[in-house]
């Protein structure tokens, strides 16, 4: 049976990889002290949320898909069988246990050789192209990113939650998690633009430029800006130092606008 066309950004969303890896962001910003039913429930309903629609779309059931209903069924369950001591624990390790879980799915999947990103690719992919090299680099590298993300991530909290004792630290609790998912999704939808360019202009074939490497950083200007507002409101930064990150988001992102400017996208070459 023919899937239907993929023309809205809730199609193009439920066949990226970012749908499946978006419960394990929920539950990784969201979860802390007093919130760990409401994370989960979160994280369930969105897993939930997005294999209905990949249902409803016809796309192929994914792995990650199930991976994100039997992990957060299962905290659901707990949630609700569990003592209030060991829920107490578990809003507080929750956060890393999913990041580490996912980290290891990724990792897993990597050294089955079949990066999770490829069941995705693949529906967007002709099926000659699927051996393909190129095709494959780009998959172990997408997946091999993500896999370091949530890892850092996993790191971050155990310093917020085990060394600081602040789960909601301002640094630790949730920017640099936020900044190192953010670089995740960025190359998420920029490298598979930028390899096969990049491959055809190294080995001498017409080609359109390959999409530059400042364009991988297109999201940090903001970042920076947000990061000073936040700190100015939260009192998670001293203001001088709120006030220097939001000056230093507006010169980078006109710098990078300088050295990158934004264009109409080439068209992405086949993986081939």
């Amino acid at each position: 049976m023919d899937r239907p066309h993929s023309s809205g950004l809730l199609d193009r969303f439920v066949e990226s990889p970012l749908a499946g890896l978006a419960p394990w962001i929920v539950m990784s910003l969201f979860n802390g002290p007093g919130r760990f039913e409401e994370a989960v429930a979160a994280a369930f309903g969105f897993a939930l949320l997005v294999f209905v629609a990949g249902r409803r779309r016809r796309t192929s059931v994914k792995l990650l898909e199930l991976f994100d209903l039997a992990f957060f069924g299962t905290l659901a369950v707990i949630g609700i069988l569990a003592s209030p001591g060991a829920i107490e624990w578990l809003a507080l390790w929750a956060g890393e246990i999913s990041n580490i879980a996912l980290a290891l799915f990724a990792l897993g999947s990597l050294l089955g050789r079949v990066p999770f990103t490829l069941q995705y690719a693949r529906e967007q992919t002709p099926r000659e192209y699927w051996e393909s090299p190129l095709f494959l680099r780009v998959n172990y590298a997408i997946t091999g990113v993500w896999a370091a993300a949530f890892g850092v991530n996993a790191l971050l909290g155990f310093l917020a939650d085990g060394v600081l004792h602040d789960p909601d630290d301002f640094w630790t609790g949730w920017v640099l998690q936020i900044g190192s998912t953010l670089f995740a999704i960025a190359f998420t939808e920029w490298y598979p633009e930028y390899a096969p360019n990049r491959a055809a202009q190294a080995a001498g074939e017409p080609t359109d430029p390959p999409r530059p490497v400042a364009r991988l950083l297109d999201w940090f200007p903001p970042y920076l800006i947000g990061v000073g507002v936040a700190g100015l409101i939260t009192d998670g930064t001293q203001a001088a130092a709120g006030i220097g990150l939001i000056v230093a988001g507006v010169a980078g992102g006109a710098v990078l606008r300088r050295a990158a400017p934004a264009g109409v996208p080439a068209p992405r070459r086949k993986l081939d």
